[in-house]
């Protein structure tokens, strides 16, 4: 089976339209649009890579900026034009995130890449999603890559929910260093900081930000949905006054790489 058809049969049968709706999902949500909005200028061009049902995608839209999506899986297209309102400065293309081909190099001033990159499991392919990224982001543009951390699910699915040992005996750990080991029937791919470091050093590019976009947030996801709006409020404020510590980035779920093309 191809990686296509995993993320089909993935995301045909998860809710991703809503999982940023959550107070923990929303955490994630108001960290990225946060650092998306420090960048964002008037008359800028976006391109989202990896759009799913397009959260960011219609967000930017409706604030007026001209927004070019693409996305693999047919469902989520789907579900994207469904949410896609009159007016919106919006399109939506099939495609992959190896191959931008379809769009010109140095067009966008800010770039997306807040999925693909979780769900790619060879260097080569890595790179080639990076690669494309920052060619169509324009000079002195921004490209947004996020990434799903290994410690976090090792931690939060093999300790606390009791799965380890079941890792251990996929091979998905290695049990002296603790890395992490994916393969495309796993879905999602997970990394380390310094992996992500090494990709970006690939590349003419200056790294701006690194942020762990979720913190501890997905550790204590029943705690957060429970606040109330005060507490809540409290705990939004305390994570984007942590988020850019880089002695707490390897707890977050996800990550996100910010960096300027040169």
């Amino acid at each position: 089976m191809e990686t296509k058809e995993y993320l089909k049969n993935y995301y045909e049968g998860y809710d991703e339209n809503g999982r940023l709706t959550t107070k923990h999902g929303m955490v994630e949500y108001i960290t990225t649009m946060k650092y998306i909005e420090k960048y964002l200028k008037p008359g800028m061009r976006v391109m989202e890579i990896g759009a799913a049902t397009g959260r960011y995608s219609h967000a930017l839209a409706r604030r007026g900026y001209q927004v070019d999506a693409v996305e693999l899986v047919e469902h989520n297209i789907e579900i994207f034009r469904q949410n896609t309102m009159e007016g919106e400065l919006v399109t939506i293309t099939q495609g992959n995130a190896m191959d931008l081909s379809a769009f010109e190099s140095d067009t966008y001033d800010i770039t997306l890449l807040l999925g693909p990159m979780y769900h790619l499991f060879t260097a080569e392919e890595k790179r080639k999603a990076l690669s494309e990224a920052i060619r169509v982001t324009k000079k002195g543009g921004i490209i947004f890559a996020a990434y799903c951390m290994g410690d976090a699910c090792v931690l939060a699915y093999g300790f606390v929910r009791g799965e380890i040992y079941n890792v251990i005996e996929k091979c998905m750990l290695d049990t002296e260093t603790f890395d992490t080991f994916s393969n495309p029937w796993d879905i999602f791919e997970l990394y380390r900081k310094e992996e992500i470091d090494q990709l970006r050093a690939g590349f003419h590019v200056t790294q701006l930000h690194f942020i762990a976009t979720d913190g501890y947030t997905n550790h204590m996801r029943e705690t957060v949905d429970q606040m109330d709006e005060r507490m809540y409020e409290l705990y939004i404020k305390y994570h984007l006054a942590t988020c850019e510590r880089q002695d707490m980035v390897g707890y977050s779920h996800h990550t996100l790489d910010i960096f300027r093309k040169d």
